[in-house]
């Protein structure tokens, strides 16, 4: 069984752009280290603790989290560019 060189040489990156358990479990990872980030600032705040800047900057971290590993998941620029 012969393979032409064409059909092994790729792009770089082009493999785990087009892995979809890849993006799934590392985009899932990310959104899980978002909430394991969000919930202490939460819990915090149920407790009626003091709303500190400290427990803002988690809780907009985790956000960060979260949407990154929203944006893996979705993978935006694969689909705005054309595909030739």
């Amino acid at each position: 069984m012969s393979t032409t060189p064409e059909a092994q040489v790729s792009k770089p990156g082009q493999v785990v752009k087009n892995c979809w358990s890849c993006r799934l479990l590392s985009g899932g990872g990310l959104m899980l280290s978002g909430a394991y980030v969000f919930l202490p600032a939460l819990r915090t705040i149920r407790q009626g603790g003091p709303t500190s800047m400290g427990t803002l900057a988690q809780m907009i971290f985790a956000a960060g989290l979260t949407s990154w590993g929203l944006v893996v998941i979705t993978d935006p620029m694969d689909k705005t560019q054309r595909k030739t």
